[in-house]
């Protein structure tokens, strides 16, 4: 952690090297310090969140930087694979990884022993983008708000099911669970489209899930949507209160996705990074596609995505050990 701070204020203390912005030195040639090819690790496959925003933003930092930047595809399991091979990556400038809660938060906490550490082993450079998820019901569950759940749940302990797709749908069942002091029983799923399927047939009662994927659904009738896991509301739904609005003060669990660089990357090459994409995710084009696809801009500064880390390595923890979910 002191080392992370330290990187920090050195990263700070560039900002006057970089006043004049990513703008190449020879005409032609890469932004200064950059060298002509700059990769995008990604630790998942193709049309994951992680990708598409990776994919939106490389072609427009290539035209930045003058360089060509690519999006590398390294999936694996969880991540880890793909996240050690971008934590082991020269820290020139020529590689930055898309990360997420998943290979940034959610394994530290979930693994015993993991090949990489998402603090020592990264330089933060921001958070791109959020996306809050919709918990919703089949339409026989009798309860139109996220308070008459509570209420049911408590009414008939462990009759009600909530269906779970990988560890981080495991943590939010879990986490709503806790504070909420409500018996349900996790039904786990290989990924998210299974688990909102099992809720639209009635196998399962409920789900959190991405609210885009499954629109359709609730506005045929096949879905019922009580609340969302962000601290504010959906623009896409903006009569539907929050979590933490109704009876879960402090309920807050979102997807994100962030861009890092490798630890002792040079700290001006990474406040350039932090600036252009700051730039490009509030031009119309970019912020415009995200909101569309449910995502909340953030662009933050590379202080409060090392803070964001530690609380949701922490929160992560807490949940864990809380609810007895198991470390692997």
């Amino acid at each position: 952690m002191i080392a992370t701070i330290r990187r920090l204020i050195s990263i700070l203390a560039a900002a006057t090297a970089c006043l004049a912005g990513p703008a190449g030195g020879e005409e032609g040639g890469p932004a200064p310090g950059f060298p002509k090819q700059v990769r995008i690790i990604v630790a998942s496959i193709g049309g994951t969140g992680p990708d598409f925003i990776a994919r939106m933003i490389a072609p427009r930092l290539g035209e930045a930087f003058r360089v060509n930047a690519i999006v590398e595809n390294r999936p694996s399991a969880n991540g880890i694979a793909g996240t050690v091979y971008a934590a082991r990556a020269a820290p020139d400038g020529s590689a930055f990884m898309m990360g997420n809660a998943g290979t940034h938060a959610i394994n530290a906490a979930l693994y015993r022993k993991l090949e990489y550490d998402p603090v020592a082993d990264f330089a933060p450079v921001t958070e791109i983008a959020s996306i809050p998820l919709a918990l919703v019901v089949h339409p026989s569950v009798p309860a139109k708000s996220v308070r008459e759940l509570i209420a049911l749940a408590r009414k008939s302990p462990g009759k009600l099911n909530i269906a779970v797709a990988g560890a981080a749908g495991e943590l939010m069942g879990n986490a709503l669970k806790l504070q909420a002091k409500i018996d349900m029983t996790n039904v786990h799923y290989k990924g998210g489209a299974m688990a909102a399927i099992a809720v639209m047939s009635g196998e399962a009662d409920m789900v959190f899930t991405s609210y885009v994927v499954i629109a359709p659904n609730v506005e045929s009738g096949k879905l019922r949507v009580l609340g969302v896991s962000s601290a504010r509301r959906m623009p896409q739904l903006p009569d539907v209160p929050t979590v933490a609005e109704n009876g879960l003060p402090g309920y807050e669990h979102e997807q994100w996705y962030a861009l890092f660089a490798p630890a002792r990357t040079p700290a001006p090459l990474v406040l350039a990074m932090y600036r252009e994409v700051t730039r490009i995710v509030h031009t119309p084009q970019v912020s415009e596609r995200l909101l569309a696809t449910g995502h909340r801009v953030v662009a933050g500064s590379p202080q409060q995505l090392a803070d964001k880390v530690a609380r949701e390595i922490e929160k992560t923890r807490r949940i864990m050990r809380e609810s007895g979910m198991p470390q692997q």
